[in-house]
Parts: C-alpha cells; sequence; structure tokens
C-alpha cells in the first residue's frame, strides 16, 4: 500500500495518513481496527478516519508505526460485511420531485432506488452522531442545494455529492431533503458507550415506510441497537450480516 498514502507527522505523537479515495480509506480504517482488535497493533489512542485522511492520535512511537504502514497490505476496497444497520425513512421530503428528476426516475421510484443499496459510514463530523454514509453509485451522485436551508429537521434523510445522512438534530443544512427518519434520537446517544448509533465502519440498509408512519413507542434494546420503526412495520436493528444480497461497493460539510 506505500504508493497510496502519504504519512505526514502531526505535532509529537500523531500521525494524518493520506489516502486517494474513499474506498482505500475505509479499507485502511477497517485494517487498523481489525490489527488493534488482533493486538497487533502498535500503541494508538485514536483512530479517526475522514473523507480521504486517518488520524492517528496518541501514538508513542509515529516513526516506527508510519514505516509499517507503508508496508501493509491492505484491500483497496473496505470489507462487504459486519454490522448492519437497519433505518427506517418515510419518503416524503422536500427535494424527493428534484432527486428524481436527477436521477431520470419518477418520483415514487426514489424510495426503492435509494433503498436498494448497501451503505457504510465512512466517517462522521459536522454534528454529533452524524455519520457520511458511501454506497451510491456514481450516477446517482447529487449536487447540494443552491440555497441551505437554515434550517433541517432532526430525521432528515439527504443527500450531496457521493454522501448519504440522516440529521440527527435540526441544524442548518444544504443537502437535498429526500425522506425523513421517523424517530432519530437513537442516532446520538451521549449515555450508550457507543454514543453515535453510525460510526465509521457501520454498514447501513435504508427500509422504505409508508408515508404518514408514526414513531413505535418501544424503547430501544439495552445495548443501543434496536432502532424504533413504525406502528404496523418491523423495527429496524443492527444485525450481523455476510449475505451476498447486501454488499455494493462504496459509492460533501453539511
Amino acid at each position: 500500500m506505500s504508493g497510496d498514502l502519504v504519512v505526514r507527522p502531526v505535532g509529537r505523537q500523531a500521525l494524518l495518513v493520506e489516502l486517494p479515495d474513499a474506498d482505500r480509506t475505509g479499507a485502511l480504517h477497517a485494517e487498523l481496527l481489525r490489527r488493534r482488535a488482533g493486538g497487533t497493533l502498535p500503541p494508538v489512542g485514536e483512530i479517526v478516519p475522514g473523507a480521504r485522511t486517518i488520524l492517528l492520535d496518541g501514538v508513542p512511537d509515529p516513526g516506527t508505526l508510519a514505516r509499517r504502514l507503508r508496508d501493509w497490505d491492505v484491500p483497496s476496497t473496505p470489507p462487504a460485511d459486519g454490522d448492519v444497520v437497519t433505518v427506517p425513512v418515510v419518503y416524503d421530503g422536500p427535494d424527493l420531485a428534484d432527486v428524481a428528476a436527477l436521477w431520470g426516475v419518477a418520483e415514487d421510484e426514489v424510495a426503492a432506488l435509494h433503498s436498494s443499496y448497501t451503505y457504510r459510514v465512512a466517517f462522521c463530523g459536522f454534528a454529533p452522531g452524524f455519520g457520511y454514509l458511501t454506497g451510491l453509485p456514481e450516477e446517482l451522485h447529487v449536487p447540494r442545494r443552491a440555497t441551505p436551508r437554515t434550517r433541517v429537521p432532526a430525521g432528515s434523510v439527504a443527500l450531496a455529492g457521493p454522501y448519504s445522512a440522516v440529521y440527527p438534530r435540526a441544524t442548518p443544512g444544504g443537502w437535498q431533503i429526500i425522506g425523513t427518519m421517523p424517530d432519530p434520537s437513537v442516532l446520538w446517544d451521549p449515555s450508550r458507550e457507543r454514543a453515535a448509533l453510525l460510526s465509521p465502519g457501520t454498514r447501513v440498509r435504508y427500509a422504505p415506510l409508508p408515508r404518514g408512519s408514526a414513531p413505535d413507542p418501544a424503547p430501544q434494546s439495552p445495548e443501543g441497537l434496536v432502532m424504533p420503526g413504525a406502528r404496523g412495520t418491523a423495527r429496524a436493528t443492527t444485525t450481523h450480516s455476510r449475505s451476498a444480497a447486501d454488499r455494493s461497493s462504496d459509492g460533501e460539510g453539511r
């Protein structure tokens, strides 16, 4: 992998790894986590992925780790297995018609098309619990809105460039809103061990719900991995799946 990455020192105990694209970034991030879990990664305090970078902080011996990174044999794409979080979505967003026009499909086809892919959380940023999901093919990438909104409601499912996302809280934003997650409260919970449900490396599927669906009042699981869906529908859960049907190749601020 030496020809694909640039390793730069950051302060005394950190490294910034720069990679050419999102796939290689995701693949290296997965490899770092795998080696740390297996006890073969030199001491690293924090592993923080970005769009095309990974920050390794709290590294007692940055020089040694930098040399090792250049010698690793890492796949060019992230692994297509692991946890899958299913996010329920009512496809009722104000930009649904615009996205349909950009995709060249009927408005009622957006839900089926958007939910047909498996996504991967490439990195988190902008707001607590906001995950940038890759997985849409290039022909379905859409531009941001020409004029951002001063307030995007919590739970908005939106697109911008190569990314899809669910807004965990109400904020300004310029993404194209195509739907709503009925209950986004589980996306960010500081009381959980893993506060962000959609953390880097997690795979995500969207599950279309009928318009007018209301949140299911049933509580989430103690592990924080069950997300309320809607009355009359199956709850969305985190599952362990390696099914070939769930696999797809991974496809900008707020």
